[in-house]
């Protein structure tokens, strides 16, 4: 997942958690749900030449960026793909390249592009302020050969240039993660690259705008919607191109989820800002002269449901596995600090409060909620 941006006195940051993120990416479906969601939208769009365009607000590990990536060489087979990630995790992206071979091999026009930049800049792939312009590390790297192993090969040989651009440093502020140098990536098929060439961006601020935009989890739960809204969401409006869609995706807490975590902490409220708040905040910021529009209001076609996997006699007899995954998956979508697990982890109660959920519902399910933005002509 993408960087939080949320001031707080006390600096966290749950989403770089490995062993919770890796986990719960395992033992649930919210990838695959997530992807369903986002495909829906792309026999909508209305790509334009030279490129359909794509931007990952918060590629993550590429599980989503993948399924998109397969949906859409479904439907346009024969458009050339130029596709942006945003991702500050040097391990996340690592993870992530290792899932593009197949796709180099399958959608030989295609330039993929990951990158380090904030927001505001991500889109544009190009920093804003001066001195970072300066200090922008750029890696243009074709890749040689015609089939995945080739690709793969190459792929995972770019760890140094990894460990060189996406080194981080902790905001003194929040303690979210900052880039030491803006960076990004640029990495296509050698074979395509004269049929490429306007495809590839640039030096420079990228303006032509995204048809896609995939902009899920990218926050934290308990910031105000403004906030949310002022950092993230709006400038990724902002980037979308002529007929463009946004594809939002946020966790509701109305489900089993949410009531394992009440069953330890009662009063527990992490998510502040359903998307109708979102929505309304988005309008009041932008002044785009009506061009932008959101659509999601009504719950049919905004709601959706993932599941933790488990095998039907595994809830019969629910092991400590389940248990586990179970609680990791809960607390990792209501987002709960560490401190505040260790302490609740010393005592048995947290095992029994998960029991007592699976039990009632036979299993365990999370309802996320979606809303489109889209830049009409």
């Amino acid at each position: 997942m993408s960087e939080s941006t949320e001031s707080s006195q006390e600096p966290f940051r749950f989403f770089d958690n490995r062993e919770k993120y890796l986990l719960f990416v395992t033992t649930t479906s919210e990838k695959w749900a997530i992807a369903k969601r986002i495909n829906e939208e792309l026999e909508r769009l209305k790509p334009r030449p030279p490129a359909m365009r794509i931007f990952d607000a918060g590629m993550g590990d590429a599980t989503v960026l993948s399924h998109v990536l397969r949906a859409m060489h479904h439907q346009f087979p024969d458009i050339p793909f130029l596709v942006a990630g945003k991702e500050i995790s040097m391990e996340d992206v690592r993870l992530g390249l290792e899932k593009m071979a197949d796709r180099f091999a399958e959608h030989p026009q295609m330039v993929l592009v990951v990158t380090n930049m904030r927001y505001v800049e991500a889109p544009e792939l190009y920093p804003q302020q001066a001195d970072d312009q300066r200090s922008l590390k750029r890696w243009d790297i074709p890749l040689k050969g015609n089939t995945a192993k080739h690709f793969d090969a190459q792929l995972r040989d770019l760890t140094e240039i990894l460990r060189d651009g996406w080194q981080t440093r902790a905001s003194e502020k929040t303690g979210n993660p900052l880039y030491v140098h803006p960076s990004m990536i640029v990495l296509y098929r050698e074979d395509q690259e004269f049929v490429l060439d306007s495809v590839i961006p640039d030096h420079g601020p990228m303006k032509e705008g995204y048809d896609l935009v995939l902009c899920a989890q990218p926050y934290r739960s308990r910031q105000p919607a403004d906030v949310k809204v002022r950092t993230v969401v709006a400038p990724l409006a902002r980037s979308l191109a002529p007929n463009g869609r946004m594809v939002v995706v946020q966790s509701t807490g109305y489900d089993p989820g949410m009531e394992i975590i009440r069953n330890i902490w009662p009063e527990e409220n992490p998510f502040r800002t359903p998307r109708h708040d979102i929505i309304e905040a988005l309008k009041a910021h932008l002044d785009e002269g009506g061009e932008l529009s959101c659509s999601g209001y009504a719950d049919e076609g905004s709601l959706f449901k993932y599941h933790l996997h488990a095998l039907p006699e595994e809830l019969s007899h629910i092991g400590t596995s389940t248990l586990l995954a179970a609680w990791n998956a809960a607390v990792y979508v209501a987002q709960i600090e560490d401190h505040r697990i260790a302490d609740v982890m010393s005592r048995a109660e947290y095992l029994d409060a998960t029991r007592a959920v699976l039990e009632k519902h036979g299993g365990l399910w999370f309802l996320n909620e979606s809303f489109i933005v889209t830049r009409d002509c």
